[in-house]
């Protein structure tokens, strides 16, 4: 192989290290995707400011630091934006990347889904304590029989599911399958559709709102519901009243089931500067260029949280990454240190400090899907980042 030739990625090799590399920046050229589009007539331009933090110290440990530029190198960085007050102040890119290359998000996806819930709450379209089987009558039986929309949305419904992504048979990998991401785990009697894969789901493992547990497929399900709720084509409503009135440079694309509803799970791809078009929005509590998108009660109630989704958290195997945190509305926040953070595996991230009124976007290709020491330092660098402003 050449150097400018580069590695051969396919339908079943695509989420592999070296492959993911590059599969990440083309999953249009492997999967049925549809078209987030933009409007062609309203971009909102960035302003630019942009700064030298190359040598900016962050801990690696507690006796050493090394410079930020270090940080992007090491940890397989396809894009790093930053924005201080609205103005670019960083805008990097690697492995062949640029600034109009869609990257895939993975969960960092299912953030948007938590913002047009809101958007379709606002509209009178859902109510958010109403059954999900509202919406969608066929699953008035089954595993999501008790589910409310607000279980569904902060990952506290009942549905027994494993999402374990280093166990290649778990449940998380048999629905990608319905997406084509896993050809070798599809049947003869697999499910066609996202919603198919629901119905099936007839084991439950908790109480409605009893346990924190992160679920792929709550958000999946989240995704049908506002569909069936607004009448309309899921892509068509998150372009219509989310990424057209953003201003967004480029279409974004998502992965499809055979009937067409997205995989707003973990498949959305997008541009750097359209994701931090997004950051500013959770940052000015629903609010972008001047201009109210989603509202703001619900963007406060996402980062603020209440006592009962903080005890939740707390109690989760995943209070480590936020001690004073907490789940809602498909966000990570923590209102104590004024964060907000939209995550997705091999090391997708949106972060806000609203403190420090900035946002950071890091687009990725982790060799593993969950490694927690590379989130850790991910983490690390940009509070260092944010306290240096």
């Amino acid at each position: 192989m050449t150097q400018t030739e580069q590695p051969a990625y396919t339908t079943a090799n695509w989420n592999q290290p070296p492959h993911n590399r590059h599969s990440f920046q083309h999953m249009s050229a492997l999967f049925q995707t549809t078209q987030i589009r933009r409007s062609g007539d309203r971009t909102s331009n960035l302003k630019y400011a942009l700064e030298d933090l190359s040598q900016l110290p962050y801990p690696v440990s507690k006796n050493e630091t090394q410079p930020l530029q270090h940080f992007l190198n090491s940890t397989y960085t396809d894009a790093f934006v930053v924005l201080q007050d609205g103005v670019v102040i960083t805008e990097q890119y690697f492995e062949n990347m640029s600034q109009h290359t869609p990257h895939l998000l993975n969960s960092v996806s299912k953030s948007f889904v938590g913002m047009l819930a809101g958007i379709a709450v606002d509209d009178g379209a859902l109510v958010t304590d109403h059954l999900v089987s509202n919406y969608l009558p066929q699953l008035a039986d089954g595993a999501f029989r008790h589910t409310k929309l607000q279980t569904a949305l902060d990952m506290t419904a009942a549905v027994a599911y494993s999402e374990d992504y280093d166990q290649r048979t778990d449940d998380f990998w048999h629905e990608a399958a319905v997406v084509g991401w896993r050809p070798d785990l599809q049947t003869d009697t697999s499910p066609r559709s996202l919603l198919d894969y629901c119905q099936q789901r007839s084991q439950t493992e908790q109480d409605e709102g009893a346990h924190f547990h992160y679920r792929t497929v709550l958000t999946n399900l989240c995704a049908a519901v506002i569909e069936s709720a607004v009448g309309q084509p899921f892509d068509e409503y998150f372009a219509q009243r989310l990424w057209q009135p953003m201003g967004c440079e480029h279409d974004a694309n998502v992965v499809v089931d055979a009937t067409g509803l997205p995989y707003m799970g973990a498949g959305m791809s997008a541009c750097a500067r359209d994701l931090a078009r997004f950051g500013e929005l959770l940052r000015n509590d629903g609010f972008y260029n001047d201009m109210r998108i989603v509202p703001a009660s619900w963007v406060r109630d996402t980062r603020l949280g209440n006592d009962q989704v903080r005890q939740l958290f707390a109690a989760s195997e995943y209070r480590s990454l936020l001690p004073n945190g907490h789940y809602r509305n498909q966000v990570w926040a923590d209102p104590t240190a004024q964060e907000i953070m939209c995550i997705g595996i091999h090391g997708q991230s949106i972060y806000v400090n609203r403190a420090k009124a900035l946002v950071c976007v890091k687009l990725s290709s982790h060799p593993h899907p969950a490694d927690l020491p590379l989130y850790g330092t991910t983490y690390r660098a940009l509070r260092a980042l944010a306290a240096e402003r």
